[in-house]
């Protein structure tokens, strides 16, 4: 008499738990550090800095958030921040859309050359074209303006190939369809093209939002004035030798956090699929 033998759970049961105790640490280790400024933004100074160390504040100090808006330039950094980051998103994936769905669909001279060229441009470091960039605004005399901003970054190679990746999906049958309709390619591009791409758009408004809200070296040689001061160049003129609001900075770096926060909650949904897409076709 033979007797069938079960698998054993033990092994995929073990493997779960492991999996699952290592996505709870990445989400502690993740948490953390922005839960304490939340934490340290509602503390005073000295609580801050109170020894034993403090995780938690004794109670809610508001004061931090009162000096940060009242008696520094938070308020004009952060529509500064917010003007620079939309328009810079906007453009960027109008003209990402607009030359993926190019390289997607139709057929010119050097067109693979041109393609391999342009992710090509992804490989050199931002340090590497600073320098020109920087002497190209300067001749222009958009220095310390939000044309230097904005403009140097509204061309981004990988929005082209993740708009290419994304359009070789949508079959050529539908524009073919519209154009037998008599739809001109402005109207093809706009009424079939950009419906059909919002996944691979989410994720370019994610990724070209938080890139620039989070820009800290192009604003820091472009800028001269005060006024032009973004959220992430501003705050840390908040720590000197001679003035140093660290509870104005956590409550400066919580706020500043939240902008990215919403952008990615409006587009989470599409963005996986986005990434998939993008991805996974050749």
């Amino acid at each position: 008499m033979t007797t069938t033998s079960r698998p054993r759970a033990d092994g995929p049961l073990l493997v779960r738990i492991l999996g699952n105790g290592w996505l709870i640490a990445a989400v502690v280790v993740t948490l953390v550090p922005f839960l304490y400024v939340l934490s340290a933004s509602l503390m005073s100074n000295d609580e801050i800095f109170s020894v034993p160390f403090r995780l938690l504040p004794s109670g809610v100090y508001l004061g931090n958030y009162a000096h940060l808006l009242q008696e520094t330039g938070f308020v004009q950094w952060f529509v500064n921040s917010a003007i620079i980051a939309l328009a810079r998103t906007v453009l960027a994936i109008a003209l990402s859309l607009a030359a993926g769905y190019a390289f997607a669909k139709f057929e010119f001279r050097f067109k693979k050359l041109l393609f391999a060229l342009v992710i090509g441009t992804l490989t050199l470091p931002i340090y590497v074209i600073l320098i020109p960039l920087f002497n190209m605004m300067s001749t222009l005399g958009w220095t310390d303006t939000y044309w230097a901003l904005v403009l140097p970054f509204t061309a981004q190679a990988i929005g082209v190939f993740l708009a290419r990746q994304y359009m070789t999906t949508i079959p050529t049958e539908l524009i073919e369809a519209a154009r037998i309709d008599g739809a001109s390619e402005w109207a093809i591009f706009r009424r079939v093209i950009v419906p059909l791409s919002q996944p691979t758009i989410a994720v370019m408004g994610i990724l070209f939002f938080t890139a620039s809200w989070n820009d800290y070296l192009w604003p820091l040689i472009t800028v001269t004035s005060s006024s032009m001061f973004t959220v992430s160049l501003g705050l840390p003129a908040l720590i000197s030798p001679y003035s140093q609001h660290y509870g104005s900075l956590m409550a400066g770096s919580f706020l500043g956090t939240l902008p990215v926060i919403v952008i990615f909650l409006i587009f989470q949904k599409r963005f996986i699929d986005g990434i998939l897409a993008g991805s996974l076709k050749g």
